[in-house]
């Protein structure tokens, strides 16, 4: 278990600096006026490439917003599991530890978008009813990507039924498989806005497994059960 914690602990920060380095190449390399209203893109050429091959599909976009949703439904999900347990426990410190981390997760994520909302890196190819939005990363693929292993990963550690964990795996990656690939093909982001969310939403839910599994080992170490 040590061993999986280290793991986890320094890809995740192998892949945050990736995103970072990521982050720091998109501003540097080949960047071009080629967004609308003249906005620039780094890594133009390709991307230029792949929006026009895969054209643009506002019907996907807005099944794609839609189900955006589902992760949030999730968070709520597992919002309302932890207050149950505070209000039974009558303390936050008697709450599972794992939920209070990922109450901690998740407000790191949503603090990610905000922060990148503040400071844009990139805009979206084409205008969203006239107006230009922040494109970087993609906030949707951003939270699927890391909602969805939350699912999977709470469902594994609280469910007894092979048969729910299975599905919560099955759904998990199937769902996430769909957003993404539906809001790259969709043509309301640049490729390489997915591609950073990507890093960051695994960088970031690496690091949340490997504290749980850190704070079960110390658990494990006491005699807690």
């Amino acid at each position: 278990m040590k061993q999986h914690t280290k793991n986890d602990l320094w890809v995740g920060i192998g892949l945050l600096l990736a995103f970072a380095l990521w982050t720091a190449l998109i501003r540097r390399i080949d960047v071009q006026a080629a967004g609308p209203n003249g906005t620039e893109v780094g890594f133009a050429a390709f991307n230029l490439w792949f929006h026009r091959l895969s054209g643009v599909h506002m019907g996907l976009y807005t099944i794609t917003d839609w189900l955006g949703l589902v992760p949030i439904i999730i968070c709520m999900g597992f919002g309302v599991v932890g207050l149950v347990q505070l209000i039974r426990r009558k303390s936050l410190l008697r709450v599972d530890g794992d939920l209070i981390l990922l109450g901690g997760y998740y407000i790191l994520v949503i603090a990610a978008y905000l922060i990148f909302e503040m400071i844009p890196i990139n805009y979206r190819p084409i205008l969203i009813e006239g107006h230009l939005e922040a494109s970087y990363p993609s906030s949707t693929t951003l939270l699927v990507l890391s909602v969805m292993p939350t699912l999977w990963f709470q469902t594994d550690r609280r469910v007894q039924s092979p048969l729910l964990r299975k599905s919560a795996v099955w759904f998990a990656a199937g769902f996430s498989a769909f957003m993404v690939l539906g809001r790259l093909i969709a043509g309301v982001h640049w490729a390489t806005d997915i591609i950073a969310s990507v890093l960051l939403s695994a960088g970031l839910f690496l690091l949340y497994r490997a504290a749980v599994r850190a704070v079960d080992g110390k658990r494990r170490n006491h005699g807690i059960q």
